[in-house]
């Protein structure tokens, strides 16, 4: 190439990416969402890791604040009626299910993903009846999933068949009890068919328990409208909820007289304050409960879940396609060509809402871009994760790590 023409291709690239950084400031103009923003505590970091831990909305530390020094401090005891601790799970609950697709009545929320992923599992086994002895699970899922899985199938003495979600339906029998997946790969962003997956596994009599740790509050569920048995789902990602903060189950309510859970709990008794010692579980969604609620996690996420008043889980979905779509394309524009390879699917039906990225060097590049702050996570052993939640992020702050990113990689490589 002659130096004419470098200084042309050079000219050229400029001027491409200075008008990805006027779209990006277009599109941000145009953005329904973009008031949402003012309620998170943000700052001039590009936070692209709220698929592992959401950023904190401005409403919590107050609402903590009263709840640590008013309810506790000065009710104390009394706060379990008169500041509404005791109902607290199943009134979550009920501001939850409309980002998942659910009417009132089916959501509990308690206890971490882990131990309702139990939960579930076990009571979709004892709900599926005699003759089946056999647990389908998503061998791409969360290891932890994995784990709880083969322990349920040792207790209630099923085999355990791991498998991708795509050959679910072929692995299907008489003998399937429950099959266990993931709505969205945890390293991917692969959107997994929940609606033809949950129908095959209902035309084989069997019980559908969906992980939507990675979908809630990024996308449409549909829990009520494609039939799911039993789902659970994390609070602390796109929910907000803050560190650690409390899982929710559903259950069906067609379903919910039969839900035997193996962790019955005071909490779930029909008469929690009768100390009998039968137990006689709880009508609904509440006989999901187990022990007593971690009460300050719980309200902070009550007033974390405040910042979707007037939000509508299909606008997050439009605009969380288009921040991906946005991505993908900077990438593209910036990245040195070969450096990184997407992992995840270009297709909108089978995207949620991150971009996995491939690459060789990725934890040193990963810690790279965050001391130049752009935030995402690496995920061993080669594989940069940016999650995008479109309450809070930008097309503005697309361009910015899209651009980082490239300056990154070309540095990395040299």
């Amino acid at each position: 190439m002659s130096e004419h023409e470098h200084v042309q291709e050079h000219e050229h690239v400029q001027e491409h990416e200075r008008e990805l950084a006027v779209r990006a400031g277009e599109l941000d103009a145009s953005d329904e969402l973009a008031g949402v923003r003012k309620q998170f505590v943000l700052d001039e970091v590009v936070y692209l890791d709220g698929n592992s831990l959401g950023a904190l909305p401005a409403a919590v530390p107050g609402r903590v604040d009263d709840v640590v020094r008013r309810q506790w401090g000065s009710l104390r005891i009394r706060s379990w009626d008169e500041s509404g601790w005791w109902t607290a799970p199943e009134r979550i609950g009920d501001r939850i299910a409309p980002l998942v697709g659910a009417a009132a009545g089916q959501i509990v929320v308690g206890d971490s993903t882990s131990v309702n992923v139990f939960k579930a599992l076990v009571g979709a086994v004892r709900m599926a009846g005699e003759g089946r002895d056999e647990i389908l699970v998503d061998a791409t899922t969360f290891p932890t999933d994995g784990y709880i899985a083969e322990s349920a199938a040792r207790m209630t003495g099923c085999a355990l068949r791991p498998l991708a979600p795509a050959e679910v339906p072929g692995a299907l029998s008489g003998r399937t009890a429950a099959v266990l997946l993931n709505h969205v790969d945890y390293r991917t962003g692969r959107l997994h068919d929940l609606p033809s997956l949950t129908a095959a596994v209902h035309a084989a009599g069997a019980v559908a328990v969906w992980d939507l740790c990675h979908s809630a509050g990024a996308l449409p569920v549909g829990l009520d409208e494609h039939g799911v048995d039993l789902a659970v789902g994390c609070t602390y990602k796109y929910l907000n909820g803050g560190p650690g903060s409390p899982a929710y189950l559903y259950v069906r309510r067609d379903l919910q007289d039969r839900f035997d859970s193996p962790l019955p709990g005071w909490n779930s008794h029909a008469e929690p304050f009768g100390m009998r010692s039968e137990y006689e579980p709880a009508s609904g969604a509440l006989r999901g409960r187990v022990g007593t609620p971690d009460i300050l996690s719980m309200l902070a996420l009550e007033a974390a879940l405040e910042v979707w008043d007037g939000v509508s889980i299909e606008a997050v979905r439009a605009k969380s396609l288009a921040l991906t779509d946005f991505f993908l394309e900077c990438v593209r524009a910036y990245a040195p060509a070969g450096r990184v390879e997407s992992l995840t699917p270009p297709a909108h039906q089978e995207r949620g809402s991150q971009v996995a990225l491939r690459c060789g060097d990725a934890g040193d590049v990963m810690k790279s871009l965050i001391g130049r702050g752009v935030v995402g996570d690496f995920r061993h052993p080669d594989v940069l994760r940016f999650g995008f939640t479109p309450l809070y992020v930008g097309f503005g702050d697309v361009e910015r790590a899209a651009r980082v990113l490239g300056e990154t990689l070309a540095e990395h490589a040299g």
